[in-house]
């Protein structure tokens, strides 16, 4: 077996240990590297449930809320049971489409109930051709997505039709009934 020698000059040397080391040194700010930042506290229950509860038709709250805590767009409020609500969920049960397009161009969450209610065919067509038994699955409280489509009015008339033509039938289900 041969023996091989990596050889490198002096300069080389000093100049890879100097980057190395500085690397350790530097701030990840400055090495193109973002900082992780400490998880924050979580938040107090009744805030977030002030918030999911003010999502169901309390704009101007709701903008207040959010422009204050930005970590609650994507908040869940257990309303006992495991059945969660966030706060686009409640805009999306109940219609609100103005609270519904605000949160979404925030960076809220979109689901196939808030695709119901804003009338977007192409998605729940696309979902429920890959996942039929999602028809009579159960949103938030036990709402469908035929009650959801049937909130969106005359834009989602087109879903509605879509729905019940697949055979669904039920606005609510029992939430906490076995699946």
């Amino acid at each position: 077996m041969k023996n091989s020698t990596v050889r490198i000059d002096r300069a080389d040397f000093i100049r890879k240990s100097l980057v190395g080391t500085a690397s350790l040194l530097l701030p990840a700010s400055l090495l193109g590297q973002s900082p992780q930042q400490e998880k924050p506290a979580p938040i107090k229950l009744e805030i977030v449930k002030e918030y999911v509860t003010v999502a169901h038709g309390q704009f101007p709250r709701l903008k207040e809320m959010l422009e204050n805590d930005n970590q609650l767009l994507h908040v869940s409020h257990d309303w006992g049971g495991g059945d969660y609500e966030s706060a686009i969920e409640a805009a999306g049960h109940v219609g609100n489409k103005d609270i519904a397009a605000y949160l979404l161009g925030k960076g809220a969450r979109y689901n196939i109930y808030l695709a119901c209610m804003l009338g977007h065919l192409d998605i729940v067509r696309q979902v429920l051709t890959r996942s039929p038994q999602l028809i009579n699955s159960k949103g938030p409280h036990g709402f469908t997505m035929l009650h959801h489509a049937q909130k969106g009015g005359d834009e989602s008339k087109s879903v509605v039709d879509y729905l019940v033509s697949l055979g669904a039938k039920e606005t609510k289900l029992d939430f906490y009934a076995k699946a």
